[in-house]
């Protein structure tokens, strides 16, 4: 009974091409992932140009925040939808 037991490896045929792109393809998308998961959890100290510019901005960069204040305070009337006639024969 015991010489009826078959203790050998199972044949698994060898990975074609695709299947070796297709898993490795899926490594570096999850590390891919992991990446950016652990950009958005650990902070980056900002450098010091970022911190303190040395220009002073200029009128146009001020107004444009200014502007788009007042607009959206401001909503846009609603167009009347037209009425369609509808002719039936």
């Amino acid at each position: 009974m015991a010489s009826d037991l078959d203790f050998s490896p199972p044949e698994v045929p060898e990975p074609t091409f695709l299947e070796n792109l297709l898993r490795y393809g899926l490594f570096l998308g999850a590390i891919f992932q992991l990446i950016c998961v652990l950009a958005i959890i650990v902070p980056v100290p900002k450098s010091h140009e970022e911190a303190e510019p040395s220009e002073p901005r200029s009128a146009e960069v001020t107004r444009k925040p200014k502007a788009a204040a007042l607009s959206a305070n401001k909503r846009p009337k609603k167009e009347a939808k037209k009425k369609r006639v509808v002719i039936s024969c």
